[in-house]
């Protein structure tokens, strides 16, 4: 192993190796540094529960990877190192408790119809939504994937009124600090569409009543109308084993079960980092930490010199937690409101606003939610080489949950301790399933529980089962996340950055901060 790179980076998700990536191309030598197992952070791939069964541990969802910059320039590289997609169709759904359901798919016209179903006015109302997303899409994106400082937010606010004027403009601010009742409620009558979009509002940290959230509900429903989503062939972490074969062939390395302890400082200047092991290695350019805010305050020994910097980081604010629940199956769900919901990559268990609005309270109350808020992903039935023939695998993200347990909503379980707790969540979980598909318990080969702490467990930056990084509300998102001043991953200490979700553009597989950062210290 070498001890001396042009670069060290502390952590391995997918910010990490996308930088790493792209300033390996650039002539960098990079080092990796991860303090779990298995690179990736939340986006890899394992048997948890039977041999054969592959259960993506976090992320599932890669359309945004594939739809990143980052891949965008570096795609034919990275699959000529095995990186493949599987696209689905039938992207997301919704049931509910009146035996509906509703669900976005690419096919002509499906979509709408199924709108029109509950409303004509609202199917009137998506054909405008999908007649203007290109322009919207347009500006939006050029948003999310332009560094965040002040001469560049002012840039584009000018090409927009340049191109579009002042009322186009204000309608892309009003949406942008929407929250997603307010959008939904505008724009649709039936309660049914506005459950199902603003379901996408919860994977973030967005209930149905804050403001910043509106954006999240629109792009999903409009991106997976127009482009479909596409999940890893043979699980997520695809995009990991793909990206750790390009660094070593750029002459990089990722090694994992190595924990850093600390960045080396010379002066004002970081050169390098030590080992939990005691193993020193140095970075001639950069030290880049993926780490979560108050990770990185614990790499500093005695704080970076910038009180007001030290103060940002630790008062850093994080979403409430997730826990995972992974099934091996002998078959899909039998989804009592349609046959056809076998066929979607997701279906959300979440009936109404209100509903998710007092989910997400509870869990940030401390309180195990009553009625927790579930995505169960069906990653079999887009990719069926992720389990054995005729089996299947079933993902199923618990949203909201709290990372510290005080009390429970429904007052049903006393205890307060997660190692304890999560099987017993869990039945709670499978009963709201099997009331809308009926025998589900009956095809469970095997589970695994993933609670909130095991999630920061095996990554730090999840604080509390946060699989976001850090609270995406306004507050803390755009210029000011992770703190004004430091959205491009900028630290008081020379020649030393913070990349991951924690920095702009914040959490999701789209590589934004990692890339843009490389972009910033290795050149375009």
């Amino acid at each position: 192993m070498q001890n001396e790179f042009d670069a060290i980076i502390v952590g391995s998700g997918v910010n990490s190796l996308a930088c790493a990536v792209h300033l390996g191309a650039k002539g960098w030598r990079v080092a990796v540094y991860e303090q779990a197992g298995t690179a990736g952070g939340a986006v890899k791939t394992l048997e948890l529960t039977e041999p054969g069964f592959r259960h993506d541990w976090a992320a599932m969802n890669l359309s945004m990877f594939a739809g990143s910059g980052f891949f965008k320039e570096h795609a034919e590289a990275l699959t000529a190192q095995g990186l493949e997609f599987v696209p689905a169709s039938h992207c997301f759904a919704s049931v509910f408790d009146d035996g509906k359901w509703f669900g976005v798919s690419t096919g002509e016209g499906e979509t709408r119809a199924r709108i029109a179903a509950f409303s004509e006015a609202d199917a009137m109302a998506w054909d405008r939504l999908c007649q203007e997303f290109p322009e919207t899409a347009e500006h939006v994106f050029g948003l999310m994937g332009s560094p965040m400082q002040t001469h560049v937010l002012l840039k584009l606010l000018a090409k927009v009124l340049y191109k579009k004027g002042v009322s186009w403009t204000a309608g892309l601010m009003r949406l942008l600090i929407s929250s997603p009742r307010s959008f939904l409620s505008e724009t649709f009558e039936s309660d049914h569409v506005r459950a199902t979009l603003a379901a996408w509002g919860m994977h973030l940290d967005f209930a149905p009543d804050l403001g910043g959230g509106a954006v999240f509900p629109y792009l999903e429903a409009m991106t997976n109308q127009n482009f479909g989503m596409v999940i890893g062939k043979g699980g997520a972490d695809t995009v990991t084993r793909a990206l750790v074969a390009q660094i070593e062939t750029s002459g990089g390395e990722v090694h994992c079960g190595k924990k850093v302890t600390r960045v080396i400082r010379e002066g004002a200047r970081a050169t390098g980092v030590e080992l939990a092991d005691g193993t020193r290695v140095s970075a001639a350019k950069a030290v880049i930490a993926n780490v979560a805010p108050q990770g990185m305050m614990k790499l500093l020994e005695g704080g970076s010199g910038n009180s007001g910097f030290d103060a940002k980081m630790t008062k850093f604010v994080h979403a409430p937690g997730t826990m995972m629940i992974h099934l091996a199956l002998d078959g899909l769900p039998d989804w009592s409101a349609s046959e056809e919901l076998k066929s979607f990559a997701y279906v959300h268990i979440a009936p109404s606003l209100d509903q998710m609005a007092r989910t997400y309270q509870q869990a940030m109350a401390g309180l195990l939610p009553d009625e927790p808020v579930l995505v169960v992903g069906q990653p079999t039935a887009i990719d069926p080489s992720r389990a054995p023939e005729g089996k299947h695998v079933l993902w199923v993200q618990v949203r909201m949950v709290p990372g510290e347990i005080r009390g429970d909503a429904a007052g049903k379980i006393g205890e307060t301790d997660w190692a304890e707790v999560k099987e017993i969540y869990a039945e709670r979980a499978l009963d709201i399933i099997e009331k809308h598909a009926p025998g589900l318990r009956a095809k469970i080969i095997s589970r695994a529980v993933v609670s909130p702490l095991d999630l920061e467990a095996d990554n730090p930056n999840l604080v509390g089962g946060d699989q976001v990084a850090g609270s995406h509300h306004l507050s803390q998102n755009f210029l000011f996340r992770p703190a004004f001043g430091h959205a491009t991953g900028k630290t008081p200490v020379d020649g030393l950055h913070l990349t991951g979700a924690s920095v702009w553009p914040g959490a999701g597989t789209g590589a934004g901060a990692g890339y843009m950062l490389a972009r910033k210290l290795g050149g375009k």
